[in-house]
């Protein structure tokens, strides 16, 4: 079990660099920096200590979550296949860092597809909606309940791509259909011939949004929630500050039905982040969802932890 002892010297970490910078970056000390009494030395020169000792501790840390994760996720996705799908604020080290830690626990990536920010700011909601209902396999039928843009592009790519007991994706002529003609229709971007189904999917953001951002987080968190539901299962994660404001993760934490269907990480930067996602991945196989991170509407900080207070 990861301890808390990472985080909180993080959070020291910070509070101390942060006390550190206000102290000497402001206009008052930062003009008299000369003038100072050797006591005022003294209490920067051990300031500035000991934020170099809590760095190289946290170093450490993050060294040893980073060798141990591989121990600690070891064949938790055996046999799985992970389909991942990224929104347009989605940090290219993020996703390959997760795609990594996805093979070192066993698993499979089949495939990745990027939401275009067409797609995300919901700006031809007509025009999606047309394409969905053209583009369902047959045999198929989307949820009724779903009437939204990213329930029911989530709904279709849900049905299209993902299995579960029961359950097979189309076939493939059918999963090609509804590939090309989202991309036609300039809402997803993939390289050819280079997406297969998958048991999970793993929807990864950024941190917190902009102002302008529009419908982007409801869209994102939606479409998160209903690919899942669609498959064994499914977590929506970002960095630090993406469950903040209207983001996806917020919208799902704050809706008991998407809530259920979905799992959520809110702290992918950090090394904790990273492998709470993986062991969230390996839950959901199992029909356990959770919340986890240090954000917003988080109840755990990881799979197995004790319940935030």
């Amino acid at each position: 079990m990861i301890s808390m002892r990472q985080h909180a010297i993080s959070l020291i970490a910070v509070f101390v660099a942060l006390t550190l910078g206000l102290f000497l970056g402001s206009g008052f000390i930062g003009d008299r920096v000369n003038s100072l009494t050797g006591t005022d030395r003294d209490k920067i020169g051990k300031l500035q200590d000991q934020n170099e000792v809590l760095n190289t501790e946290v170093g450490n840390d993050n060294a040893f979550i980073k060798a141990i994760g591989p121990q600690l996720t070891k064949n938790m996705l055996d046999k799985r296949s992970v389909l991942v799908v990224t929104a347009p604020d989605a940090a290219d080290g993020d996703v390959e860092e997760l795609k990594g830690l996805i093979n070192d626990a066993g698993g499979t990536v089949s495939g990745q597809m990027a939401l275009t920010t067409t797609l995300v700011r919901d700006e031809q909601a007509s025009k999606l909606r047309t394409v969905v209902d053209q583009s369902i396999p047959a045999g198929a039928q989307l949820r009724v309940e779903y009437t939204d843009s990213g329930s029911r592009i989530g709904d279709l790519l849900g049905v299209a791509l993902l299995s579960r007991a029961g359950q097979k994706p189309a076939s493939d002529a059918d999963r090609s259909t509804v590939l090309q003609t989202l991309r036609q229709g300039g809402f997803l971007e993939f390289a050819e011939g280079s997406i297969k189904p998958a048991d999970l999917v793993l929807v990864v953001t950024g941190g917190a949004l902009p102002a302008d951002s529009g419908a982007q987080g409801q869209l994102v968190g939606r479409l998160a929630a209903a690919m899942a539901s669609r498959g064994q299962g499914g977590a929506l994660v970002g960095r630090n500050g993406s469950a903040d404001g209207g983001s996806g993760i917020s919208v799902v934490r704050s809706d008991p039905s998407l809530n259920n269907a979905v799992s959520t990480v809110d702290n992918i930067n950090q090394e904790t982040g990273q492998l709470t996602t993986v062991m969230a991945l390996s839950d959901e196989t199992q029909g356990r969802t959770g919340a986890y991170g240090t954000g917003t509407g988080a109840t755990a900080i990881t799979v197995g932890a004790a319940p935030a207070k």
